[in-house]
């Protein structure tokens, strides 16, 4: 299952950065090489047959890039504006993969987007990361997740 939703995530997150910032340079790249002491952080949470949630690690500067090619201005600081647009990204890749889940029948649901650090004391039986690395910067999904019980 590990396997299938690296790929679902990976999937996802390509298709909405071509569809939404026309970004075709994309590519996955190793999670080890993924370092950023200066990131916005967003967690998606979600329930149904699978819980936990997805922390979506946007670079700062990554963030901008992204704004930048969604809005046509030049931003340069994270604020409620860049937060509120790199919310909804994570929001419509988490959507999109929720929905591919739903033809393999995993019927989840997620919650709206929340900026927090990840618990990293909680246990997950599912426990992967999706980076990718795109002209615009990198972005590392962490996916972590249980089987509903």
């Amino acid at each position: 299952m590990t396997a299938d939703l690296h790929a679902s995530f990976l999937e996802a997150t390509q298709t909405v950065f071509q569809l939404m910032l026309d970004l075709s340079d994309i590519h996955e790249c190793p999670a080890e090489t993924f370092f950023c002491d200066d990131e916005v952080d967003i967690s998606i949470g979600v329930t149904g047959d699978l819980t936990g949630e997805i922390i979506y690690r946007f670079p700062r500067i990554t963030s901008l890039n992204m704004v930048n090619i969604m809005s046509g201005m030049e931003v340069d600081s994270v604020d409620d504006f860049v937060t509120s647009a790199v919310s909804e990204i994570a929001n419509i890749i988490s959507g999109n993969v929720l929905t591919m889940l739903a033809g393999n029948n995993l019927n989840c649901d997620i919650l709206p987007p929340a900026m927090q650090k990840p618990d990293d004391t909680r246990e997950y039986a599912i426990h992967t990361a999706c980076c990718v690395s795109t002209s615009a910067g990198d972005v590392c999904l962490d996916i972590r997740l249980n089987p509903a019980k």
